[in-house]
């Protein structure tokens, strides 16, 4: 028998969810601002910039469908770890990114911010396993 979600699950779903479907749309609406924190070392960044915004659109979507719910989550973590290097990039580079309200401060901020949502997605995840073990 398949308890109900306690709120926690139900609110981090939705969050995630319309956190990571925005957050790729952007990618498609203003690419600059991500074209230019993908690290020099890799090639062709708008494209790159447009993968990872569909996966994030996918993955935001997946979070709500039970059945993609799972593999949602682990491709969402795998993405946050892809894109991780574009935050250290920015640490690394101040000059180039701390302009307006993004602070060198902000900058540090963001990188443990990355594990974090990592954490996120897992607590997710094993909530709902715990709560309905075929997920």
């Amino acid at each position: 028998m398949q308890k109900t979600p306690n709120a926690f699950i139900t609110i981090s779903r939705y969050v995630l969810s319309v956190g990571f479907i925005f957050v790729g749309v952007l990618h498609f609406v203003r690419p600059e601002g991500f074209v230019a924190i993908v690290p020099p070392f890799l090639p062709a960044h708008l494209e790159l910039v447009y993968i990872s915004g569909v996966f994030e659109i996918l993955g935001g979507v997946g979070i709500l469908v039970p059945r993609l719910r799972r593999y949602a989550i682990f491709g969402l973590i795998a993405l946050v770890v892809a894109v991780f290097p574009a935050n250290i990039y920015m640490f690394m580079h101040p000059e180039e990114f701390a302009k307006g309200w993004i602070t060198p401060l902000a900058l540090w901020i963001r990188l443990p911010l990355q594990p974090l949502l990592i954490w996120w997605l897992w607590a997710v995840r094993e909530r709902m396993k715990a709560e309905a073990p075929s997920i």
